[in-house]
């Protein structure tokens, strides 16, 4: 994922009030190192603000969006979606070439299309079937995110499981 989409998916995720530098960094899947660089640009931006509030357990550091921020995100999500519906109308045009050069020029927004639910996936692995590919060829497994090979609560290898329902009872 490039800086400029690591950048929106912060900020997405602080907008949907993450507030916890720890908990942006695994919302986000960007290391604490490089967030702490997006933080201090998105700051700088006047994007969003470093609250320290403090009480009877120490001090206690949110990071928020500001206006605008908001307005900034909001503006970003616009954009992925216009992204996404050109896609979706070069797949419904049947144009094979067209749709995979798309793809192709979009490929740095997919992660951040996904990760704000703005993909149809059906229509998104259709659109791979169409031009003979997989969507591995386009998306790498660090910008997938928690959608490739994790593990499972047991810490065992979800590698190799062929779907079925994941159902947690609590024993």
């Amino acid at each position: 994922m490039n800086e400029e989409n690591k950048e929106t998916v912060v900020l997405g995720v602080i907008s949907r009030g993450i507030s916890k530098f720890d908990k942006i960094s695994r919302e986000s899947n960007v290391n604490p190192k490089d967030l702490e660089l997006i933080l201090q640009k998105l700051e700088s931006s006047g994007l969003i603000r470093v609250d320290e509030k403090k009480n009877w357990l120490g001090t206690k550091i949110e990071i928020n969006p500001t206006q605008k921020g908001y307005k900034e995100f909001e503006n970003q999500l616009r954009i992925l979606q216009e992204k996404w519906n050109q896609l979706e109308n070069t797949y419904k045009s049947g144009n094979k070439q067209e749709l995979e050069q798309k793809l192709k020029e979009d490929k740095s927004f997919l992660p951040s299309m996904m990760m704000f639910g703005i993909i149809d996936m059906m229509m998104f692995s259709m659109m791979f079937t169409m031009i003979g590919s997989s969507m591995g060829s386009f998306i790498s497994n660090e910008d997938m995110g928690g959608m490739g090979n994790d593990t499972n609560d047991m810490g065992e290898s979800d590698a190799g499981n062929d779907g079925g329902f994941d159902i947690d009872i609590g024993f």
